[in-house]
């Protein structure tokens, strides 16, 4: 029978090539055939139709694959949404070659589609070219491990993908397809959230730091605690979602089990349980996120700051800090220089910074409350959260706390999406990049286990839920956790306190503050002289042609502007305070910068792009050395 002949060819390629798909296939590829048909198209290959749909062209499949080939425009890695009988992907494979730096990624709703065409057509060559990823029903969140792979292992993963989708599938499974889509979005636009939450509180997060130089001197590290635990004891990570308000009953019976992670969102149900958090994450710079410590003494907790946190926070009651490496320019100049903290993940949100440190301290597994990234019950946060105090003690008769709460809701453009109970939560866009972020990092850590107590929130590809029993079941191990907990800190005291290690540090801030000082001075300057020569290049003397380039007459001077200019570019492009000097100017300049400063541009739009860009350069330099010049008079 043809079929089986195709079937046994195809599988023993997939058997050895793609572990554990064709398990999935023989386990669930029947569900569903009855509704498959094969046809024989005008052309004479098979053709597929579903409930009376046609997956592909009925007079010539192949063609129809070419086609859809020829829609590709990058270089990049391929997403196939319905894989049907794998047309589009030959056609791909027609069109580009193979490349092994360039991933197709092929995802199917229904096993037994898969299953018909590897029976029904002989796809050797197909399944043995480009790296293949099947992402094969389950749910619409499995695409984020295909995702993952192809930043991890393929090189040409930093190129744009492309999307190709089939409509006919696509209109059979519009909700699951629909659901990868949001996926894919949330995933492409993650490594925008760190570019976005930095720009938003560039001038914050500058002039803060400037006032928290001496911090990144006098504060050890969060690397101290790298490994601290031994595997077997858990760590407990409460996030500020409103499933969090179930867990405050039994936290100090957790405490007993766990070490204790907080973000500073969730210290206010600490403190209303009694319980002191063994760490609190304060990473953000804003004012009214300094205030969810306010009336909070933590005498028995360690908090993990970014040196750009609200300077009070520095100086509220608690055990001790420890700093994360710094997520700007001006606090990482000065910190490589002198004493590296320690990496720590900046999603956008605090509580993936409260992962990836809980992560970091050595323990198998991690057991999560509140971490919902939706609005269970149309809640935003815990029951007495900062935010819900800060909206009622603000509302009017006319503006109602309530209000607050809805725009919350709406504003964040809202969805509903599966919850990790199989219900349905409502989620929004902003949440979604969170929930890429965290299934993105619980793929890359298959070591570690993350459970989520409570099934209320969004589901994530990799969060396991349980119930608070399971957690409770977990054997007492306080002593045990004091005692290292102890140890590591008494080791910090003797290897970062001690009078030699402090002349040292002493000694190198001093050192690392001069070069800043120095080579902000020095592009500021390099930057006004550049608004000089250009000035000069544009002035009333110094015309175009209609082509938009200099008179004849006019172009010996024209390169010799151009050679001063190139001086200057190719000195602050040396300087080693480049990134902290150009940290505050606004991207637009930036963009208009690179698309404008090219061979085909005019010289007059050559010349107005780059004025822009070295205006806001040297304003850039000039704030930063006033920030720094505050900063230091005030400590």
């Amino acid at each position: 029978m043809p079929y089986r002949s195709n079937w046994d060819k195809n599988s023993a390629i997939i058997r050895e090539k793609f572990p554990g798909l064709l398990e999935q296939l023989n386990r669930s590829g029947l569900e569903g055939e009855g509704d498959i048909q094969i046809e024989t198209a005008a052309s004479g290959d098979p053709t597929l139709i579903i409930q009376g749909v046609s997956i592909h062209s009925r007079r010539d499949p192949k063609r129809e694959g070419r086609r859809l080939a020829d829609t590709l425009n990058s270089t990049g890695p391929i997403i196939i949404l319905g894989f049907g009988l794998g047309y589009t992907v030959e056609g791909i494979l027609e069109k580009t070659g193979f490349s092994p730096n360039r991933p197709i990624i092929m995802v199917e709703r229904r096993a037994a589609v898969l299953r018909k065409a590897l029976e029904t057509r002989n796809l050797g060559s197909l399944l043995s070219a480009n790296p293949l990823i099947f992402v094969l029903g389950g749910t619409e969140d499995g695409i984020t491990g295909a995702l993952h792979w192809c930043e991890t292992q393929s090189p040409g993963w930093k190129a744009p993908f492309e999307l190709i989708r089939n409509p006919g599938l696509m209109q059979l499974d519009a909700d699951w397809y629909a659901g990868v889509e949001r996926h894919i979005q949330a995933w492409t636009s993650k490594d925008e959230v760190n570019l976005a939450t930095l720009r938003r509180f560039g001038k914050r997060w500058v002039r803060n730091g400037s006032r928290n130089l001496e911090a990144i001197r006098d504060l050890p590290g969060i690397g101290c605690l790298a490994g601290i635990l031994a595997p077997q004891i858990p760590t407990f990570l409460a996030a500020a979602g409103p499933s969090l308000d179930r867990i405050a009953p039994i936290l100090p019976a957790i405490r007993k089990r766990c070490v204790m992670v907080a973000v500073d969102t969730a210290l206010r149900l600490f403190a209303g349980a009694g319980v002191d958090p063994d760490f609190a994450v304060v990473v953000d710079p804003q004012y009214w996120n300094s205030r969810h410590l306010d009336r909070i003494p933590l005498p028995k907790t360690y908090l993990i700051i970014e040196s750009a946190v609200y300077p009070p926070v520095l100086r509220h009651p608690c055990a001790g800090r420890f700093l994360c490496t710094s997520l700007y320019p001006l606090g990482s100049f000065i910190e490589n220089r002198l004493d590296p903290k320690g990496r720590l993940g900046a999603g956008g949100s605090v509580a993936t910074t409260a992962w990836d440190f809980a992560r970091s301290l050595g323990s198998s597994s991690i057991w999560i409350a509140g971490l919902d990234l939706s609005f269970p019950g149309l809640k935003t946060h815990f029951k007495g959260a900062r935010f819900e105090e800060q909206a009622l003690s603000e509302s009017t008769r006319f503006s109602p706390g309530e209000t607050r709460s809805f725009r919350a809701l709406r504003d964040g453009h809202p969805f509903w999406a599966a919850a990790a109970d199989g219900s349905r939560v409502l989620t929004d866009q902003r949440l979604s990049l969170y929930a890429a972020w965290f299934e993105n990092r619980f793929h890359g850590t298959p070591g570690l286990k993350n459970y989520r107590i409570f099934g209320e929130g969004l589901a994530l590809s990799g969060l396991i839920s349980v119930s608070p029993e399971e957690l409770l079941s977990l054997p007492i191990q306080r002593e045990e956790i004091d005692r290292r907990l102890g140890r590591a800190f008494s080791q910090v005291q003797r290897d970062f306190m001690g009078q030699e290690q402090i002349q040292e540090r002493r000694v190198k801030y001093d050192a690392a503050l001069r070069e800043l000082v120095q080579g902000l001075t020095k592009i500021k300057s390099l930057a006004d002289a550049a608004v000089e020569i250009l000035s000069r290049t544009a002035s009333p003397g110094c015309t175009e042609t209609g082509k938009g380039l200099p008179r004849p007459q006019d172009q010996k001077r024209t390169c010799s502007f151009l050679k001063q200019l190139e001086a200057i570019d190719k000195e602050i492009a040396a300087s080693p305070v480049k990134d902290v000097a150009g940290f505050l100017v606004p991207p637009p300049v930036l963009l208009e910068a690179g698309q404008k400063n090219h061979a085909s541009a005019s010289l007059s739009r050559y010349v107005e792009s780059s004025l822009s860009l070295y205006h806001a350069l040297s304003e850039a330099a000039e704030e930063q050395l006033k920030q720094i010049g505050r900063g230091r008079h005030q400590t």
